[in-house]
């Protein structure tokens, strides 16, 4: 039986951490979180924030998430969609899921995000 998710993991190209890091620590206020050693020479970083970590894993033949993506629950939405905008980060408003505001944006790398806030009635 599953209990929970535990990660979700996106790909990244080589050399991109220091751009991964910008964004998701400053733009979306992540902490980065250590990786096993054995895991570490391997590239990449993790993140996490309350009990949702992102890991992003370096592939050589790297290309971008343009349809799946983590769908991230955040409070303050318009606030939120201002932070990432200050961060230079694009936000696309999509109006199509009921009871709910959310927006797309992607990361430095080009994977998709979706960020979602439940709204009342």
């Amino acid at each position: 039986m599953i209990a929970a998710m535990d990660h979700v993991q996106l790909a990244a190209p080589a050399g991109s951490e220091d751009a991964l890091r910008a964004f998701y620590m400053d733009a979306l206020g992540m902490t980065e979180i250590p990786k096993p050693p054995v895991l570490a020479t391997r590239g990449g970083c993790w993140f996490r924030t309350g009990p949702v970590q992102l890991h992003l894993g370096i592939e050589a033949e790297f290309h971008p998430a343009k349809k799946a993506h983590p769908g991230l629950r955040v409070t303050d939405i318009e606030a939120f969609a201002a932070r990432l905008e200050a961060h230079g980060a694009q936000v696309q408003w999509d109006g199509d899921l009921p009871g709910h505001r959310r927006f797309f944006s992607h990361d430095p790398v080009g994977n998709r995000l979706e960020f979602l806030e439940p709204v009342d009635g």
